[in-house]
């Protein structure tokens, strides 16, 4: 697997500012971490992505601002459509669905771009959303987006076929959505196959936050997506807020923490029967949720930060998945993309932003892609402040 960190922890969406973050963060973030080659997983809001698709010069323009800062491009982040650092972005980032034609116009502008900007020899991936959010979702939304799907599967085995490169849509089951956990986007999958969405160029973005959430099994799930004969195209590398004891005054203290008003947390509770109840925001959760069994809730915490008791982070789900993946086939080619994205409303975040991602990200090639893992502890929210 490649590493590469997920540029939508920045706030820009216009072509000045996405060459900006290069310098002034990815850049920077590389030489920190101490990596010779690092790789950014490009958010690029549907505005630019069209005016990058029809302009070989701004192509240029961000070809050169990656090779000078020792930067490669193998994925982009294409579920949020645009605005992702709006004050209030929440239910937002699901629109346009894929019943909406500008998705697809949006994606196909993002297949453009990665396609003239890989590496020589590489393949791209790109994520995207799963469908829609579940309500509402008609029949006919289904049959809208499977045709929509059907033509992106075309047109990315097009692309291929006119500029010998590949790049391979990859679906991210998200809690609170149409298609909510892997075994919901595999079931949604296989019969569509039959229907033109081609394995080829379509599989599955498996985001370890949101398989945490789910409290999925997470090798069971990696077994799941190859048995159905789909691609893990893209991990991505990201932790979860578990809460053993959420019903404590402790537990309740601590995760009110980290309710806020920009992102959406959606948060699950396992009960003693094995079943999940949900919530689709976590100050609902402290509303709604009997709070006697455990709850994870959906806010991606740095990789390389614990959260302090009585909250613990997911990490153990994302070494597992990664893990699993390695034993797939294709599994190894899989990008793996950290996507920690929610710096800015991290209770008391570390100030300075370029020692954070690249300590996360040193610690994600130690602990995920090294052999052996190093297995260093993880410092505490408190030690990163100071």
């Amino acid at each position: 697997m490649e590493l590469s960190y997920c540029t939508n922890v920045h706030p820009a969406e216009d072509l000045d500012g996405v060459l900006e973050q290069l310098d002034a963060f990815a850049g920077p973030v590389r030489v920190r971490a101490g990596l010779d080659r690092l790789g950014v997983g490009l958010w690029l809001p549907a505005e630019l992505a069209r005016r990058l698709a029809s302009s070989a010069a701004d192509r240029a323009r961000v070809r050169e601002r990656l090779g000078a800062n020792g930067l490669v491009l193998l994925t982009v982040n294409a579920f949020p459509y645009s605005g992702f650092h709006a004050d209030v972005v929440k239910l937002d980032v699901y629109r346009p669905d894929w019943t909406d034609p500008r998705r697809t116009a949006y994606t196909l502008d993002c297949a453009r771009v990665l396609a003239e900007l890989l590496p020589a020899g590489a393949s791209g991936s790109i994520s995207t959303l799963p469908l829609g959010w579940r309500d509402p979702w008609t029949p006919d939304d289904d049959a809208r987006a499977t045709e929509a799907l059907v033509h992106v599967s075309r047109e990315l085995r097009a692309l291929r076929e006119e500029t010998g490169r590949t790049v391979r849509l990859a679906i991210e089951p998200e809690p609170g959505c149409t298609l909510d956990t892997v075994d919901d986007v595999v079931r949604w999958l296989e019969p569509r196959l039959a229907e033109g969405i081609d394995p080829e160029f379509v599989g599955i973005c498996l985001d370890t936050c949101h398989l945490a959430v789910s409290f999925a099994d997470p090798a069971a799930a990696v077994r799941q997506i190859a048995g159905a004969g789909l691609r893990v195209v893209k991990v991505q590398a990201s932790a979860a807020l578990h809460v053993e004891r959420p019903g404590d005054p402790a537990g309740r203290d601590a995760v009110t923490a980290f309710v806020e008003q920009r992102y959406l947390h959606q948060t699950r509770e396992l009960t003693t029967d094995g079943s999940v109840l949900a919530a689709d925001d976590l100050s609902e959760a402290l509303t709604d949720l009997p709070a006697d069994g455990p709850w994870r809730v959906h806010f991606h915490v740095p990789l390389h930060l614990a959260p302090s008791a009585p909250i613990s982070a997911t990490t153990e789900v994302l070494r597992a998945a990664v893990e699993a993946v390695h034993g797939i086939p294709h599994g190894a080619e899989a990008h793996l993309d950290v996507e920690t994205y929610t710096w800015s409303v991290l209770p008391g975040a570390p100030r300075d932003l370029v020692a954070g991602i690249a300590a996360e990200l040193r610690w994600a090639a130690d602990e995920l892609l090294a052999d052996p893992p190093r297995s260093a502890p993880a410092r505490s929210f408190s030690e990163a402040r100071s």
